[in-house]
């Protein structure tokens, strides 16, 4: 009997690399992770957010900051997205006329923040930041947040097993390959395919003719999970 299951595995390796230009050569690295490999970390010694689509790791700024107010409202969103606090046009921090001064000031809806100047009151001893911002500085980024987590089932065509798992829309197979080594250490013997045809490594799901079609199912009133592709793993025998 087959075993089904659906999990989001906490120690797998959290990211991948993938390079491809437009003509399918290497030639560029990004980094993808699913909302729910932000969220495990979610720790004074180990905060992850991510904003605009990016994924950032502020442990450090924690550990720089700690017992100062200032960076009380990043852990209480550590683990999470805070795209809310920022400007999406400018890719920068919200900024708010004061209502009082009439100064331009950045927007904090849940308090002080690190490196944002407390100050609203215009002075002569008022002076810019003299550093970049942490929320505009690469050093903290870990790659992008995936613009789409689709399930995928993988079926073990030697054992007879098969599981479901989350990955990202940009995953190639090889990288979902990899998620799938948690469940079958020997993961890399296999040859994978996908109703009989060679699946190609370096490739996405979309890219080897595998859409993503639960809006299609949604909009017929049928439940996204009716039909979920099945990568079939071929054991190879030499």
């Amino acid at each position: 009997m087959s075993t089904v299951k659906e999990f989001f595995p906490p120690d797998e390796k959290e990211s991948y690399t993938i390079a491809r230009d437009a003509s399918g050569d290497v030639s560029r690295t990004v980094e993808y992770f699913l909302p729910e490999e932000v969220a495990v970390h979610n720790a004074r010694f180990d905060c992850w957010v991510s904003y605009l689509g990016g994924v950032y790791d502020l442990t450090d700024l924690c550990v720089t900051w700690a017992d100062r107010k200032e960076i009380k409202p990043i852990l209480a969103y550590a683990g999470k997205d805070i795209s809310h606090w920022f400007d999406h046009e400018k890719n920068d921090i919200r900024y708010r006329v004061h209502p009082v001064t009439g100064v331009l000031v950045p927007y904090c809806p849940h308090g002080p923040i690190p490196d944002v100047i407390p100050s609203v009151v215009p002075t002569a001893s008022w002076r810019p930041l003299n550093k970049c911002p942490w929320w505009l500085d690469e050093k903290y980024k870990k790659g992008r947040l995936t613009k789409n987590p689709r399930p995928c089932r993988i079926l073990n065509v030697l054992a007879g097993t098969q599981v479901v798992i989350m990955v990202c829309e940009e995953d190639p197979i090889w990288r979902i390959r990899e998620r799938a080594l948690i469940y079958n250490a020997n993961g890399l013997s296999y040859t994978w395919k996908f109703e009989g045809k060679d699946l190609s490594m370096n490739l996405t799901l979309t890219e080897n003719g595998i859409p993503d079609e639960r809006n299609r199912f949604a909009a017929c009133g049928l439940p996204e999970d009716y039909y979920i592709p099945c990568l079939m793993c071929y054991y190879d025998d030499k």
